[in-house]
């Protein structure tokens, strides 16, 4: 896979990027923080600063072991997605098939639909928000949990109506995994995405991992700081309990990285390059939303929707992304992803909720406007290559005639041969011959953009072809090109 990023112009911005997140670390108060750059499958930047604990001052390194909250439930959707690649179940399946607890709730209208995976996925189950309550029930025992969900629960709304954030409904997910696989939830993501990915240093049962290597959680209370309790994992754990460090962390980021773009090389993640591409399906619930950190005023408004445990965003300047942020009892992290351009970065902090994701977006700006970030070419196709070949032909006879075998059905329909004649020789008449032999630029295998240059200036066009075999014309668009 071609890299998509320049690491050197990567390295150039490194002293800016730096600062940024040192300022933030002073600036939000924070014990210490670690952050990193992922692109082109690896981690070219990593750094930690300030303090694991402020007992023994042991300073943040790239192996300190932190909680990332709720970047956790990008693992429980993806072991969703496994499991549906797996046959051993589907997204619209009703969550009580596997859940049988459920089976005896009350919906909070008649009309309402039965909770499906998809819901509980995207948060749209119809469950109450519930960040200051569910982060503390990581602990909870299995046995609770499901105490908990034989006398049901109360709804907020109907299923599939809106979007509420839901660690509640990321505990169900887990449960579902546990039943459907035959084993506890966090042994089915350990065998099946930390082992295979190599992150031998995360895990859910933090006391398993030694003092002197976790950053330990502080709030900041009364004009002190107070430790947080270390929670064991339970029942939540799925919704929040993930511990890891940088270079295990950074592993993942370049796993689901490198999904993008779609292609042939050998699969060879825990799962399909496809299963990870369906994290950015978001849900029906598109809004506005304003990008993080400073430039997020200024900037052009995103649109946004919840996808599968990631927040789903088009950003004028970035592209695709997709983010999510982590807040905790004692930690705070968040993660930005750009598909486009193979790039991630995340940042973890010891501080109650203290997400960084200001910092980590103005990193990704900080790359933009040093030219670091390099959108992958789509290639051009052998039908593109022989459509653009006929739409110049046809410019150069000034009549589509020449290319009659290369256009569909309905390209002369919808403008017969005198209007093109007409139009092609007003065209040529403004700008005179053209060099037609310039690059296509693909948009996909049937699309693309050109320009070119003329005798008395510029073309500029675009091609689509129909959705056949032949994939012939179906639209050529020319006009000359505007400053």
């Amino acid at each position: 896979m071609a890299q998509a990023a320049d690491e050197k112009k990567i390295a150039a911005a490194i002293p800016e990027i730096d600062r940024l997140f040192a300022d933030f670390q002073v600036d939000s108060h924070t014990p210490g923080l670690v952050y990193g750059i992922v692109a082109n499958g690896r981690l070219v930047h990593v750094k930690g600063l300030g303090v694991q604990d402020l007992v023994r001052k042991r300073p943040v390194t790239p192996d300190s072991l932190f909680r990332i909250a709720s970047m956790t439930k990008a693992f429980t959707a993806l072991s969703i997605l496994k499991l549906r690649e797996d046959g051993k179940l589907s997204l619209d399946d009703p969550a009580e098939k596997y859940v049988p607890e459920m089976g005896g709730w009350i919906y909070p209208t008649k009309d309402s639909p039965r909770i499906r995976i998809r819901d509980l996925l995207t948060h749209s189950a119809g469950f109450v928000d519930d960040n200051p309550w569910g982060d503390r029930q990581t602990p909870m025992p299995q046995e609770e949990f499901t105490r908990m969900l034989a006398q049901g629960v109360p709804f907020s709304t109907a299923p599939g109506s809106r979007y509420e954030y839901s660690n509640f409904g990321y505990a169900l997910l887990g449960r579902i995994i546990a039943n459907v696989s035959g084993m506890s939830y966090r042994r089915y993501v350990e065998q099946n995405l930390l082992v295979p990915l190599g992150m031998a240093s995360s895990g859910y049962e933090v006391s398993e991992w030694p003092l002197d290597r976790r950053a330990m959680g502080y709030r900041w209370e009364g004009g002190r700081w107070k430790i947080e309790p270390t929670m064991a994992d339970g029942a939540f754990g799925a919704m929040g309990g993930l511990q890891t460090s940088a270079n295990d962390y950074a592993r993942w980021v370049a796993f689901l990285l490198s999904a993008w773009p779609a292609r042939d090389d050998d699969d060879k993640g825990p799962v399909s390059r496809s299963a990870v591409r369906m994290l950015a399906e978001g849900s029906n619930f598109l809004g506005l939303a304003q990008r993080n950190g400073k430039s997020g005023p200024t900037a052009c408004k995103q649109a946004a929707a919840y996808g599968f445990a990631m927040r789903i965003a088009q950003d004028c300047d970035l592209g695709l992304t997709l983010a999510h942020g982590g807040g905790y009892p004692g930690y705070g992290s968040h993660v930005m992803l750009m598909p486009d351009y193979g790039v991630g970065i995340f940042v973890f902090t010891n501080r109650t909720y203290n997400g960084g994701a200001g910092p980590a977006w103005d990193a990704a700006v900080v790359l933009k406007q040093a030219g670091a970030l390099i959108a992958r070419t789509v290639p051009v196709s052998a039908l593109l290559a022989e459509g653009y070949a006929a739409a110049g032909r046809i410019y150069a006879a000034g009549n589509v005639g020449v290319a009659r075998d290369h256009l569909a059905m309905n390209f002369l329909m919808d403008s017969d041969p005198d209007s093109w004649t007409k139009k092609l020789a007003a065209l040529k008449g403004e700008v005179g011959a053209c060099s037609t032999d310039a690059p296509i630029i693909a948009t996909g295998n049937l699309s693309g953009n050109f320009t070119w240059t003329c005798a008395k200036g510029r073309v500029a066009g675009s091609l689509l072809l129909a959705p056949i075999m032949t994939a012939q014309i179906q639209e050529l668009k020319i006009a000359t090109k505007t400053p």
